[in-house]
């Protein structure tokens, strides 16, 4: 039996559909859900979600904090921000990294940090590297 995905942001269901494995960042780190997985519930880190589908392919997406929830073979993202993979400007992507190196280098606060993770994670999930 297949797990049963959602993948949603508040404007948005990016995915919906069978998966056979599921991959998170969650606050405790890389996290994969199979069929038959506990009941867990988790907060996302910045990172990218990796969908494993059923009879092969895979889907990914650059997600930005959110919620984790497994239940009955059903996992829930509720993401406050995500992107697949198809649907990132790597041009934009790479302005945004180049733009918050520029802020670290600076000295300037945690969230010009946080913006260069969001960045990155938006290059490697939309290049595959």
């Amino acid at each position: 039996m297949p797990l049963r995905v959602e993948l949603v942001s508040p404007e948005r269901i990016l995915f919906s559909g069978e998966a056979e494995m599921v991959i998170a960042r969650t606050a405790g780190g890389d996290i994969a859900f199979l069929t038959g997985h506990a009941p867990f519930l988790g907060a996302l880190g910045i990172g990218a979600v990796r969908i494993q589908k059923v009879g092969g392919g895979e889907e990914q997406a650059a997600v930005h904090g959110g919620f984790v929830e497994v239940k009955d073979d059903r996992v829930i993202i509720l993401s406050d921000v995500a992107e697949l993979a198809s649907q990132i400007d790597v041009a934009r992507a790479r302005r945004a990294a180049d733009e918050a190196e520029r802020r670290v280098r600076a000295g300037d606060d945690a969230e010009a940090e946080a913006a260069l993770r969001r960045a990155h994670v938006r290059v490697t999930v939309a290049t595959g590297s």
